[in-house]
């Protein structure tokens, strides 16, 4: 039997080509082993791989990880100041060795800010890795949705204010180029970890009409049959982005 254009249609509804992922609860899984809270980050970092490899192992085409966001600056120095270097192993080791199976690495955010050697350590495997075409990961570091939302909206106004820029031309899709994920395919699924219910200032543009999913399971332990479980959730959901 011939499939229609509507059967097409549904299928691309139900194939999730981009996922993004604020892993929360780091802090609570140490907590409740009564553990320092370094404990629950280290931990976290190897959920980060265990994820990788399953959305590798599931097809889809990119995957968002918020690492690091522009208002965790307010946590403790020393806190801060782990966390740093915990991405600086994890990006020389894991992420090293996910070269090898044609993962792509790209950072957003405001991470040139960041301490000198990482983000040496972040050029570098960007560079490494470019010509890779498996799964985009990108990993968004010192990153805020809000501030750069800002930051295209005042690009576009000094464009306009040179004479450089007419309102007429502005539009959705080339507000979007300024922004993160420019070159990756749009936002389907969001999954929050820790059983919190908010975006917490992530990709407030870009999942405008992405499926959302919040899970009570705390970063550290969310295993590869979550991650499956949440692209199954996905698969069910009628998307008709603002249609019937």
């Amino acid at each position: 039997m011939l499939k229609t254009s509507d059967d097409n249609k549904s299928n691309d509804q139900h194939k999730c080509q981009h996922v993004a992922i604020i892993m929360d609860g780091n802090g609570r899984w140490a907590k409740k082993r009564h553990l320092p809270r370094f404990m629950g980050h280290k931990e976290g970092a190897k959920a980060v791989k265990r994820i990788v490899i399953a959305a590798q192992k599931s097809g889809i085409a990119a995957l968002t990880l918020y690492a690091f966001s522009a208002e965790n600056w307010r946590r403790p120095a020393s806190e801060v100041s782990f966390l740093m270097e915990l991405l600086y192993k994890t990006i020389e080791r894991e992420f090293t060795e996910l070269i090898n199976e044609n993962v792509r690495l790209s950072f957003i955010g405001n991470w040139q800010v960041l301490p000198e050697k990482l983000v040496a350590k972040i050029i570098k495997i960007t560079t490494d890795s470019a010509a890779n075409s498996g799964l985009h990961l990108l990993i968004a570091l010192n990153y805020g949705a809000q501030q750069e939302i800002l930051a295209a909206a005042k690009d576009l106004a000094r464009k306009y204010q040179q004479g450089d820029l007419n309102l007429e031309d502005i539009n959705e899709d080339d507000f979007a180029k300024k922004l993160a994920l420019a070159d990756a395919p749009p936002v389907d699924l969001l999954i929050r970890t820790s059983g919190e219910i908010r975006l917490s200032n992530f990709l407030l543009w870009q999942i405008a009409y992405a499926e959302l999913y919040f899970t009570d399971v705390l970063w550290p332990d969310f295993s590869e049959d979550d991650f499956n479980v949440a692209l199954a959730q996905f698969s069910l959901r009628k998307r008709r982005y603002g249609g019937l």
